[in-house]
């Protein structure tokens, strides 16, 4: 797949496809800020934004809820289940959903939790599967 290609630029290519090559991509802008998810203008100095950074998919709990009444449409076969905001070593935040935690076992704010790739739906039996990166608590300190 050429990532230079209009109709999927080097931002899409690795925010879609990023965790299945090894990693969480973000960018830098002039200014040294680290943005995630890649956009066009950093949301600090409002500089264009183009220099890719590969993330080290290493943070910590911020907040998170306990996901047990109302879950989203493709989502109940996994209930509960915990959605947490994440603060990433690098600085960037993203809310993303916990996994490889039993739903009754106690979360944390500061809890150390690391990127992997995992199916985040399923569409029906024969249906299409996305995978995505998803946060487990962190197995080793690195």
């Amino acid at each position: 797949m050429n990532i230079e290609s209009p109709q999927i630029s080097w931002r899409n290519h690795h925010f879609r496809y990023g965790t299945a090559e090894g990693g969480l991509w973000g960018e830098r802008c002039p200014s040294g800020h680290l943005v995630f998810p890649p956009r066009d203008i950093c949301p600090k100095c409002s500089m264009e934004a183009k220099e890719a950074y590969k993330l080290s998919g290493r943070g910590e709990v911020y907040s998170f809820t306990r996901m047990v009444d109302s879950i989203p449409e493709g989502f109940e076969d996994q209930a509960p289940y915990y959605v947490a905001l994440i603060q990433l070593e690098e600085g960037p935040m993203l809310t993303v959903q916990l996994t490889d935690i039993d739903p009754n076992e106690p979360v944390y704010i500061g809890q150390r939790v690391e990127m992997v790739t995992r199916v985040l739906r399923k569409n029906g039996d024969s249906g299409i599967i996305s995978y995505g990166f998803k946060f487990r608590p962190l197995l080793s300190p690195r």
